[in-house]
C-alpha cells in the first residue's frame, strides 16, 4: 500500500506615482503568493516539521494600516472583520516581498504556518510591512457529517471533471470519486481526533498513518491518500483551498483513486474550531 500524502510635468509625475503604487501592490501580492508557496511545502518551524497547509486567501479587510495596528481587536471590528483569532506580523526594514518573506521565514514561521488562519491581508508603506492572518467565527450551518461529506466529495467531483492548474502544477480532468462509508468513518474519526486533542497533521496522536486507519476501518487499500484543512467553515472552501495547493492537488486529483469519504468536526475549545478530512482509497 502507497501514501500520498500622472502641462507635461505634471502628467509625468502622475504616471510615476502610478507606477510606484503598482509597484507597491505588486509587492504586496507577491508577498502573499511567497507566503503561500511556503505554506505548500513541508517546512521545519520551531525544531518541528509542518504539514502541507492550503493556501492563506487575501483578504482586503486585513490589509490594516501601520497606525491601525495598535489595537488590533479594534482594527478588526472597525474593518468588519467577524474575528475569532487573528496575529499581526510588523517589519521595518524590508526593501521588497522577497527580503520580507525572509524575515518572515526567519522570525515568525509559526504565525504563517498556523493551520487555524484561514485568511490574510499585507500593507506596506515605504520599509514599513503588516502581514495580518486571521480566521473568522465560525458562521455556516452545517448538516450531519455525512451530509457535508458527500457535498464535498461532490464539489471535488466537478473539479475532477476538467483540467485544473493547482499552483504551478497542472493536472488533466480525470473520473469521478465514489463515495465510500468505511473511509467516510475513517475520516470523521481523525476528524474528531484532531478537533478533541487540538491538533493538525496526518498522524494521530497514537503515531497512526492514513493507511493504517483505513486498514482498521476495514478498506483493503492497494493505495491511500489524505487531505485535511481547518477553520475552513464550508466544505466549498475546503476544496478551494485544495485546489489552489499543489500537493492537495495531487490526490484529489489522482486518476488511480477511486473511491472517497469525508467528514468534519467542531470543537469550540480548539484552535481552528473545525477540521475536515477527505481519505481518497484505491482497492
Amino acid at each position: 500500500m502507497r501514501f500520498t500524502s500622472s502641462a507635461m510635468r505634471l502628467a509625468g509625475l502622475s504616471v510615476g506615482l502610478l507606477f510606484a503604487a503598482n509597484a507597491v501592490a505588486g509587492d504586496e501580492s507577491q508577498l502573499i503568493e511567497s507566503i503561500n508557496v511556503y505554506r505548500s511545502q513541508l517546512q521545519r518551524c520551531a525544531g518541528q516539521v509542518s504539514s502541507e497547509l492550503p493556501p492563506l486567501s487575501a483578504d482586503p479587510r486585513l490589509a490594516l494600516s501601520a497606525t491601525s495596528i495598535g489595537n488590533l481587536q479594534q482594527a478588526m471590528a472597525t474593518a468588519g472583520y467577524p474575528m475569532k483569532n487573528v496575529q499581526a506580523i510588523s517589519l521595518s526594514g524590508p526593501r521588497d516581498a522577497a527580503a520580507a518573506m525572509k524575515a518572515i521565514q526567519e522570525t515568525f514561521c509559526q504565525i504563517v504556518l498556523d493551520p487555524q488562519f484561514v485568511d490574510v491581508g499585507v500593507s506596506r508603506q515605504a520599509r514599513e510591512w503588516r502581514i495580518v492572518v486571521a480566521r473568522p467565527l465560525l458562521s455556516a450551518r452545517l448538516g450531519d457529517w455525512q451530509a457535508e461529506g458527500q457535498k464535498l466529495l461532490a464539489e471535488l467531483n466537478v473539479a475532477r471533471t476538467r483540467p485544473q492548474q493547482c499552483g504551478a502544477q497542472s493536472f488533466a480532468a480525470t473520473t469521478p470519486l465514489t463515495w465510500n462509508a468505511i473511509l467516510g468513518t475513517a475520516a470523521e474519526t481523525h476528524s474528531r481526533d484532531m478537533a478533541n486533542n487540538n491538533f493538525f497533521d496526518h498522524k494521530d496522536r497514537d503515531g497512526r498513518t492514513p493507511g493504517d486507519r483505513a486498514e482498521l476501518a476495514g478498506y483493503d487499500a492497494q493505495q491511500i491518500g489524505e487531505n485535511i484543512a481547518a477553520g475552513q467553515d464550508t466544505g466549498r472552501k475546503v476544496g478551494d483551498g485544495w485546489l489552489a495547493s499543489p500537493g492537495h492537488g495531487a490526490n484529489l486529483m489522482n486518476p488511480q483513486f477511486r473511491d472517497a469519504g469525508a467528514a468534519y468536526a467542531v470543537d469550540p475549545k480548539s484552535d481552528a474550531g473545525i477540521y475536515w478530512t477527505v481519505m481518497f482509497g484505491a482497492q
